[in-house]
């Protein structure tokens, strides 16, 4: 397996640059970030923060799990836009700090996932491409969802990144 490590932190990195257009519009409008930083799509759903934090999370887990590195743990204590930025550096940081050759073979490795007491098990490829990949991209959009719903100027170009 090829390391999936530069896709998804090309996508961090664009997250990162959402969030920034983010901050700005609150400072440039006079809008508490709070707002934002705690909007929902819907009630039942997921802050900001949250499907940040999911993002990157999912992100590292995988590298971690497809090399058979030590995941790091992050506390969820974050409540600013200068946090998530220092969250999703963290998280960068970390996945390049991975080796390609870890991923070698990683298609044939199982991953065990643990929820509660009951846990999931896959091959490496079938993790990849049917949970964490699914997962990554569901709160990267959910966070760009929301952004966007509340009149943050960004649009696909931005979700995409620089090429």
């Amino acid at each position: 397996m090829q390391s999936p490590v530069s896709s998804y932190t090309h996508s961090l990195r664009s997250l990162a640059a959402i969030l920034k257009t983010a901050a700005t519009h609150c400072d440039d409008r006079s809008i508490d970030p709070d707002i934002l930083l705690n909007a929902r799509l819907f009630p039942d759903m997921l802050n900001l923060i949250r499907n940040v934090l999911i993002a990157c999370d999912t992100a590292k887990g995988l590298a971690a799990r497809l090399s058979q590195t030590e995941n790091p743990v992050f506390e969820d204590t974050e409540t600013t836009f200068d946090e998530l930025q220092e969250r999703i550096s963290k998280s960068i940081e970390f996945m390049e700090s991975v080796p390609e050759a870890g991923f070698e073979g990683a298609e044939e490795r199982e991953v065990v996932l643990k929820f509660g007491p009951e846990e999931a098990r896959f091959m490496g490829s079938t993790y990849l491409s049917n949970f964490a990949a699914p997962n990554f991209y569901f709160h990267m959009s959910t966070a760009y969802n929301i952004l966007r719903h509340n009149g943050v100027e960004i649009g696909k170009r931005d979700f995409l990144g620089a090429a």
